[in-house]
Order: C-alpha cells, then structure tokens, then sequence
C-alpha cells in the first residue's frame, strides 16, 4: 500500500464530503466522492454540474460540502472551475494566495459525456490544472432515467424502453475516455470504487498533474440499474471483473493496465462474461427472452473487442 492510501493517513484526513446528503440508499456517488477528495491535504475548490449529486447535496439551508464549493449548470462546470483556477493563478501572482490549491469539478455522464463535453474539451485543450471527475451512472438519473451517451447497448431507460420492437437503448455507449486522451493531457484513468486503493491513487495523481486530468467512474445507481441497494460495492466490482469496465490509466502518453484488470491480462484472475453483469440488473432483464438473446451476443463481442485495443494500447 502506498503513502497516498495509507489506511493510517487517510483516516487523520478531514472528510470533505459530510453527511445529510439526500441522496439514495446505496448511491455510488457520495462514496466517490469521498474517495477523490481524501487524495491531497491540500485545500481544494470543488465546482458540481447540476445532477443528481448537485440537488442531493445542497438542499437550502444544508450542505455536505465541507469544502468551497460552485454550483455550475448541467453544460459548463469545466468552465467554471476554469475561471477559479486562472483566478487563483492571478491572485497568486499578485502575492495575495500563498497556499498551493487543487480544483477539482464533478460531473455525472450526461453532463461529460453529451451536454458538457464542449466545455470539458475546451478547459482540457486551454490546459487549465484541474481534475474532472465523470460520475458515470449511465443515465441521465436526476431528471427520471432517460439514456445518455454512456448508456450501455440493450439498457432500458425511460427514453429508450425495452418492448417488442425494440431491445432497449440500440447504440453502443461513446468511450469518453479515449475521446480526452486524444487531447493528449497529462493523466486520465478509469476506475471504480470498490478498489478504494486503485481509485485514490489515481485521484492523487490527477491532483498533482502538470496540467488537466481527467477520471471516468462507473457510479452504480440501484434506482436506475434496479438493483438491491446494498449491492453497490458488488455491482461496482462485476462491471470491472467482466471488463466491461477495465482500471486503466493513460500518463504523459504510456497506457498501462491497473489492479484487478492487470490482474486479468496476466492470467491471475478470472476474466467473468458478461452474461454475469447483465443478469444482476434489472434494466437488462427483458434480454433473458431468446427473442433479444442475439443483443447479449453483440454486447459480450463488443466488451471482447474492447478489452482486446486496450490490452494493445497497454502492451499486456
């Protein structure tokens, strides 16, 4: 274990990210978050795009934010924590900021993956430092569970239901973290919070980047996955264990494998199919009836497809 994941420096940290939430019983989110911000002693800004995190977290007159924290729109939260960080920069020149900062923004995937990609693709390319964290429920669940861009092939959401014509969502989810690492920034990874190690690490050396960086994390939501709330942890690890979910991280231009999907490309764990990850959630259901059997079939080529680039682009 590492100095960053310290069982024993973690736990003299101060929690960033309280209690009084209101967000739902077993909701990745709050866990995440947690973990990201336990990754620097160092004082940090937070900037939120609008989503189920932000509304949860900041019902007037509460917060369980315990660090300066901006309220942005669903399209604009890279922008906003841009305009912190060239400030700070500003202030710091003029001697009037002596502490070292870290800013941090938080967005779900409808935010990063479609209606904030410009934005985040602009702050990236003006390399602003700070870290930009995709909370990836895979839907737009705030607004009632209406499919995204990173909504998984055959998922049945409100805007894209599963019936006798049609198996749910049809189009395969974009792979936004290949999309910011054709930005060429200094650091962007995977990762999942069932690995708190893995997840801390690389939040630590987001924070410390030359530069922007980027973290996407797959943020299980029982609501919208329709699946027993305590299992958030468990459904966490299956999405990485069937690789449709691999740990990667991509620094100063070297891809490299981490954790339990390194463990996978060497042979040292099993690598699960995804009929495992489709059965244990209810969004997938309908996909049991033979009629849509070839979907699961296309899903399974499309996670094998995947894990193969990727194990190029590692040279595992």
């Amino acid at each position: 274990m590492s100095a960053t994941t310290s069982l024993k420096v973690l736990s003299q940290r101060e929690d960033r990210y309280v209690e009084g939430h209101r967000l739902c019983a077993g909701c990745a989110e709050p866990i995440i978050a947690r973990q990201v911000l336990m990754a620097t002693d160092k004082p940090v800004v937070v900037s939120n795009a609008t989503g189920c995190f932000e509304v949860s977290s900041s019902i007037y007159p509460f917060t369980s934010w315990n660090v300066p924290w901006i309220h942005s729109a669903f399209e604009n939260a890279p922008a906003t924590i841009s305009g912190v960080e060239a400030a700070y920069l500003a202030l710091k020149r003029k001697g009037l900021i002596k502490d070292e900062m870290r800013f941090v923004a938080f967005g779900g995937d409808g935010a990063s993956y479609d209606i904030g990609l410009q934005s985040l693709s602009g702050a990236i390319e003006r390399g602003h430092h700070f870290l930009y964290v995709c909370l990836n429920n895979e839907a737009y669940m705030n607004t009632g569970i209406q499919r995204s861009g990173a909504t998984s092939r055959g998922a049945q959401t409100t805007t894209c239901p599963a019936g006798t014509c049609v198996p749910g969502k049809k189009e395969f989810p974009k792979n936004l973290t290949k999309i910011i690492i054709a930005h060429d920034l200094p650091y962007a990874a995977q990762a999942s919070p069932h690995n708190f190690k893995d997840l801390i690490e690389k939040a630590a050396k987001g924070l410390e980047a030359d530069g922007p960086s980027f973290m996407n994390i797959i943020a299980p939501c029982p609501r919208g996955w329709r699946f027993d709330s305590a299992k958030t942890i468990e459904m966490s690890k299956l999405a990485v264990d069937t690789c449709m979910w691999p740990l990667y991280e991509f620094e100063l231009g070297e891809w490299r494998l981490t954790a339990d999907s390194k463990r996978i490309a060497e042979g040292t764990k099993k690598k699960l199919p995804i009929s495992e990850w489709l059965k244990s959630q209810g969004r997938f259901s309908h996909l049991s009836n033979e009629k849509w059997a070839y979907v699961a079939e296309e899903i399974q080529a499309n996670v094998d497809k995947q894990w193969k680039e990727l194990l190029h682009l590692c040279k595992a």
